[in-house]
């Protein structure tokens, strides 16, 4: 049964499954990108938010798939909570190479986990009164919210023509590019599985924009802790450093960090009634950079050759 309130995802038919990469890190530096730590580290801050949020993504969605009521929206949503799953593993493998290097996580990354496990889990916090059913289409809207910032550094990070010019190291270039280019690839998911279960408007729409009223400054803040605790804790650089916006915003003009521009214009853009996410970033771009990564080339001829006879 197709539902008129689900967003048009079949115009662009394109199956949605994980690919189980993996990547060596014996060789990559925490400083990935030479001599810009400032740019390296605030771009590894993704490996301490992903694990317990991509975690969090496909718990959230384990309890909503039995309202779903569209064959093709229950298949893009089981491929979606196979590839966030994969992003999970794979950025804590991060982590333990961080670990290994010297650069402990855990104070941070326990923090992160507590604020889930708080405030985000099955039960509404502050003893909140709200239903199950609309405490699970609250959380649904952080989902969408945290999604529609995914796609769009997802988009940059594929496009990041100064992360070339640095020379970064390729290995965890090709993580970056073959998570950003799922996130492109998923980028509508969880908005339509949003909207799908997320009742009628206007409540829905109000929900939508209340879900990412909380979200964007909450991500802000994680970010801007998270790249202060790497850059203070790393043991290698000369000095325990501190982040600055000066030295953010340098990054930026080099072209190793996306513009504060290009985020913040992503909220005003989610938040347009007649918004879908398929108008972010390019899929044939996406599924480009899938299709040569090495981390996915390796994996598909893993799959090929379990597959023989």
């Amino acid at each position: 049964m197709t539902t008129p309130d689900l967003p048009p995802h079949a115009q662009e038919p394109h199956p949605i499954a994980p690919r189980r990469v993996s990547f060596d890190w014996r060789a990559t530096p925490l400083v990935w990108i030479p001599d810009e730590p400032t740019a390296a580290h605030v771009i590894n801050v993704l490996h301490l938010l992903l694990p317990a949020g991509e975690r969090w993504f496909v718990k959230v969605f384990k309890e909503a798939l039995p309202l779903v009521r569209d064959d093709q929206l229950r298949a893009d949503v089981k491929g979606f909570m196979g590839q966030e799953a994969t992003h999970s593993v794979q950025h804590s493998t991060v982590l333990d190479h961080l670990a290994h290097q010297g650069l402990d996580t855990t104070p941070y990354t326990r923090r992160v986990d507590s604020l889930f496990a708080r405030l985000l889990s099955e039960t509404p916090p502050f003893g909140l009164p709200l239903t199950d059913r609309e405490w699970l289409r609250f959380r649904l809207s952080v989902i969408a919210a945290i999604e529609q910032f995914t796609a769009v550094l997802g988009d940059w990070v594929l496009n990041a023509e100064g992360l070339d010019r640095a020379g970064p190291d390729p290995v965890m270039l090709d993580l970056l590019r073959w998570h950003g280019a799922e996130e492109v690839e998923h980028r509508a998911v969880a908005f339509d599985m949003y909207q799908h279960t997320g009742g009628e408007d206007p409540a829905r729409h109000l929900r939508r924009f209340l879900g990412m009223a909380m979200t964007a400054p909450v991500l802000l803040h994680l970010w801007g802790r998270g790249a202060s605790y790497l850059l203070r804790h790393d043991p290698q650089l000369a000095a325990p450093s501190r982040y600055s916006l000066r030295a953010h915003r340098r990054a930026v003009r080099k072209g190793l960090l996306p513009t504060w521009g290009e985020l913040g214009a992503a909220i005003p853009r989610y938040l347009r009634r007649s918004y879908h996410p398929s108008q972010e970033g390019s899929l044939r771009t996406a599924v480009a950079y899938l299709a040569s990564s090495p981390a996915a080339r390796a994996a598909a001829g893993a799959v090929g050759r379990a597959a023989l006879p």
